[in-house]
């Protein structure tokens, strides 16, 4: 977070807002992460050129495409690319077997959900130590934003878990939901909050902004992989945008 102080000293506010520019514009490449969905490995590997943060959702892979050497061809990219893959079409023995080559071949971030038996979780996160990756353990609500005394709890649950980061996304409907998502901003510990669906749209915007490891962005229109995900090039407009007004005071 970078917040700009007016400076007494002739000369300085302008150093200063361009410093806040800068900072904007490179919250795309740094903050920015592109949510990657495509089928096989080489749609994948086409869809990273020129993305430098990402995040590959290999439970939306075609599994046959994902052998040792298709997931070796994606994670040993020169880019920082976060391993996802969610419980649902694959069984816990094949996406345990995903994640973990993923680390072994170059991952930077690696994500196990909260629910994730003790032992899934157990084995992923030595491996990620081994192999000096990133752990975020993270924590979905599809249907509501709880309380605020639970999303706290929660994600002292994530790092007693294991998590270096600890990311918390649930269902937005109203203000009050998104103000509670980025209430848990305010730690000294490594958070990412997302609030999911039309409403929550502001938080993947200012949660960056005020302290969050990362936000979401789809790599174009209609590739979105949750509800309310902006664009890349939509979200990078919009940071862009924030910094050219700053630069223009």
């Amino acid at each position: 977070m970078l917040l700009i102080a007016k400076d007494k000293a002739k000369g300085k506010d302008s150093g200063r807002l361009i410093m806040a520019a800068n900072y904007f514009s490179g919250l795309v490449d740094s903050r920015v992460c592109v949510s990657i969905a495509e089928p096989s490995v080489k749609e994948c590997l086409q869809a990273l050129k020129g993305i430098k943060f990402a995040e590959i959702r290999m439970d939306k892979m075609n599994a046959e495409e994902l052998t040792n050497n298709g997931i070796k061809r994606i994670f040993s990219r020169p880019a920082v690319l976060m391993a996802t893959c969610r419980p649902g079409s694959l069984g816990e023995e094949l996406r345990k077997k995903m994640l973990i080559g993923a680390v072994e071949n170059g991952a930077a971030l690696v994500d196990v959900e909260l629910e994730a038996s003790d032992a899934f979780k157990k084995e992923v996160i030595s491996k990620a130590r081994e192999f000096g990756c990133k752990v975020i353990v993270s924590f979905h609500d599809f249907n509501k934003t709880p309380a605020k005394e639970m999303l706290e709890k929660t994600a002292i649950k994530c790092f007693e878990s294991g998590a270096d980061i600890a990311k918390i996304a649930c269902a937005s409907s109203s203000d009050e939901d998104n103000a509670r998502l980025l209430g848990l901003l305010d730690s000294k510990r490594k958070i990412a909050v997302i609030g999911m669906g039309k409403a929550g749209k502001i938080t993947r915007i200012m949660a960056p902004l005020l302290g969050s490891e990362f936000t979401f962005a789809s790599l174009r229109k209609g590739k979105e992989t949750a509800k309310g995900q902006l664009s890349i090039k939509k979200l990078g407009k919009i940071l862009k945008e924030l910094g050219k007004t700053m630069r223009e005071q």
